[in-house]
């Protein structure tokens, strides 16, 4: 297998932890407005309102925050009172400063491939302020050569990465957990994607098993044996 030009990885649930921290601040505000809804009614109406505002803020922790309090709004019509706002806020900065906690093998990894003399590239989607905020408190900045956080994952993200590091597709590597975001648009490009799987998917990152037919991509359990595919 040929030595790639460059490999970008995800950062959240592929670097460390983030879907659970989200997880779990839904869960305390569920039960926080329990009187107002169930669980089950506040999840689907508040996925709905986030997928709304997902073109006017993005992803992270305050979209997440201010979808939050949209959907409490609209189930209360206007009766949430001040406090409840005030409680979601401080549950939605929780997730803005929580510790980061690499996953296994992550710095053992990245330190191989930083020792080959491969580039490496920490390529994620979000909050500009909080992904960077993230990548500072995880102690990984010193391994990657090239940083870039986009809104978006897509094919023409991808196409605009390789051509401004004028990399071919069939010499970039991208590692990742989320098949809709760091898989399926690379494979498409030709490029390669390494699928390394997190117990916690984010639903909006799901994608149908029919999507993935004839899709090209390796599948490892670990970045430990992801790295047996990168050169």
């Amino acid at each position: 297998m040929p030595t790639p030009q460059l490999i970008a990885f995800d950062a959240d649930d592929t670097l460390w932890p983030n879907q659970p921290h989200f997880d779990y601040a839904e869960a305390q505000l569920a039960a926080l407005l329990a009187h107002y809804a169930d669980s089950d009614t506040l999840g689907k109406r508040f996925y709905e309102v986030w997928q709304q505002n997902m073109h006017l803020f993005g992803y992270g922790a305050k979209s997440f925050m201010l979808s939050m309090i949209e959907t409490v709004i609209q189930l209360t019509d206007g009766t949430v009172t001040g406090t409840e706002i005030q409680q979601i806020l401080d549950y939605g900065k929780r997730l803005l400063d929580f510790p980061i906690e690499l996953l296994p093998g992550v710095e053992e990894v990245l330190a191989e491939l930083k020792q080959r003399g491969v580039p490496l590239m920490l390529l994620t989607k979000g909050d500009l302020f909080d992904q960077e905020s993230k990548l500072a408190r995880s102690g990984l900045g010193d391994y990657f050569d090239h940083v870039e956080i986009v809104s978006e994952k897509n094919e023409a993200t991808y196409q605009r990465i390789l051509t401004r590091y004028q990399v071919l597709p069939a010499d970039f590597v991208m590692v990742g957990n989320s098949l809709k975001s760091d898989i399926l648009p690379v494979a498409k490009l030709g490029a390669r994607a390494v699928h390394v799987p997190y117990h916690a998917t984010w639903v909006h990152e799901e994608v149908p098993a029919e999507k993935l037919a004839g899709v090209r991509f390796e599948r490892a359990e670990s970045l430990r044996e992801a790295l047996g595919y990168l050169g």
